[in-house]
């Protein structure tokens, strides 16, 4: 069986949502992020303990939203009459609800709040109404917008020229989980094989719990990924189709980029597109939060910001699996040529997954295995020579780092360390530390006694 849906970690978040509710006012809170991310289940775990209105917003007319909340706000009274009045405006509904209510503070969660937006613009002025006239002098009311559309929550609710800005008491992006709780998910799978789970889905939760822990990666992958029919061989293509404009050109640039195609004009010459669409189009993939742009390490901020030289990358392992592995691969998979296609996966996944280990270790690790505070960290290139972790900390010390996801002897290990510093003879830097995380080292302490950092997946699972 399936995992079912389980709440994990989200500490921070809750902590927040919960000062926030015994803060002696009203609030106006703004909670959004990607499609299953688990923006829903933390703002049912945090109200559960509350008293509460969960409504949930549909593609259907204004009209019926309105009702349906009326619906939902009657059961929180428990009052038949209340859900038999009929109520015309928003703002009717509401400063009935609130006269009824009682003394204690409520939360009242909209979600999915940007239905309500496509449905009606004049929306977000009407709320506007409601929290200035009969919710912001209050101190029993917790008022949550949540939504997926991040464009959409960012320009029509939280941007300046909102009629909500300036209004909101508080906000939180909910962002995936970090790779050290898919141990939760996966209790009975190994290190390794939890970075080949991360590979495919991230940390996001909506689809980690798409995955069966009772089966092994292998299983996981026929039966639950690549398989025509199963949820995460086709969610990619629904979410981008519903979510974007003339998805095909979109299609075309992650693909270019799931191929290698990590600079811009690389990308203009593999999609063909005109320079200027390319340009919005990887903006809008940028808000998304389905790849980034990257600049090298001890660039300045103002350089990272005009510059058009950076590279740019996936920064969703789902779609980045999916771009690589699923979508120029359905002829073979809709065909039914399952033995054809494992060919090419078995041959390239392992690399993918070494993309995906080295961005681990920059991202999430380097932090805890060197426990000094940073102000970079990141990759580093020019010209030809590219490293894979750079890391410069506030007292100027610069740690390099390689990254191999594979085994290595004492001597390779060795040998690759001292290529790294021939290689970064022009980096600027009165500190120089170097070091190298793989799969598996030999002679670790050897290498250690000579200077040097050193670590495998022995080192990381202590962590």
């Amino acid at each position: 069986m399936f995992q079912q849906m389980r709440f994990i970690n989200r500490n921070a978040e809750l902590e927040f949502l919960e000062s926030r509710y015994n803060s002696k006012t009203s609030e106006l809170i703004v909670i959004y992020g990607r499609r299953r991310i688990g923006k829903t289940e933390l703002v049912l775990e945090f109200s559960r303990k509350h008293p509460h209105v969960y409504f949930l917003a549909t593609e259907v007319p204004i009209e019926e939203n309105l009702r349906s909340l009326q619906v939902v706000m009657a059961r929180y009274l428990k009052d038949s009459l209340f859900e038999l009045a009929r109520f015309e405006t928003w703002e009717s509904l509401f400063s009935e609800f609130l006269n009824r209510k009682g003394k204690e503070k409520v939360i009242i969660i909209i979600d999915e709040f940007p239905y309500l937006i496509s449905a009606y613009r004049p929306i977000v002025s009407i709320f506007q109404k409601i929290w200035d006239t009969m919710v912001r002098k209050r101190n029993d009311v917790m008022l949550i917008l949540c939504g997926s559309s991040i464009g959409m929550m960012e320009t029509e609710v939280l941007g300046y020229k909102s009629p909500l800005y300036g209004r909101r008491t508080g906000q939180w992006k909910v962002e995936e989980l970090e790779f050290s709780y898919l141990k939760a998910f996966f209790p009975q799978h190994t290190f390794s094989e939890h970075v080949k789970f991360y590979g495919i889905v991230g940390g996001t939760p909506g689809y980690l719990t798409k995955l069966d822990p009772m089966l092994t990666f292998e299983e996981n992958l026929r039966k639950n990924v690549i398989t025509k029919g199963s949820y995460l061989y086709e969610e990619a293509e629904m979410l981008l189709k519903q979510e974007l404009r003339m998805p095909n050109n979109y299609f075309a640039i992650l693909q270019a980029i799931a191929a290698g195609k990590h600079r811009y004009g690389e990308i203009v010459n593999e999609t063909n597109l005109d320079k200027s669409l390319v340009s919005k189009y990887l903006v809008v993939l940028q808000r998304l939060g389905l790849i980034k742009k990257v600049l090298p390490v001890n660039v300045s901020v103002k350089k990272k910001i005009r510059s058009k030289k950076g590279l740019y990358y996936f920064s969703d392992n789902y779609f980045a699996f999916w771009f690589r592995f699923i979508f120029p691969f359905k002829y073979l998979l809709e065909s039914n040529q399952m033995e054809e296609y494992l060919v090419v996966f078995n041959r390239d996944f392992e690399s993918y997954i070494g993309t995906v280990f080295e961005s681990l270790m920059r991202e999430q690790f380097l932090k805890k295995l060197i426990r000094a505070p940073f102000k970079e960290v990141g990759r580093w290139w020019h010209k030809d020579t590219e490293i894979d972790i750079v890391g410069v900390t506030l007292d100027n010390r610069c740690f390099f780092i390689e990254v191999k996801w594979s085994e290595l002897s004492a001597k390779r290990a060795h040998q690759i360390i001292k290529s790294l510093e021939r290689k970064m003879d022009a980096f600027i830097c009165e500190n120089k530390q170097f070091g190298i995380i793989g799969k598996k080292i030999e002679g670790k302490s050897m290498i250690r006694e000579k200077g040097y950092y050193v670590w495998d997946i022995d080192d990381l699972k202590a962590l």
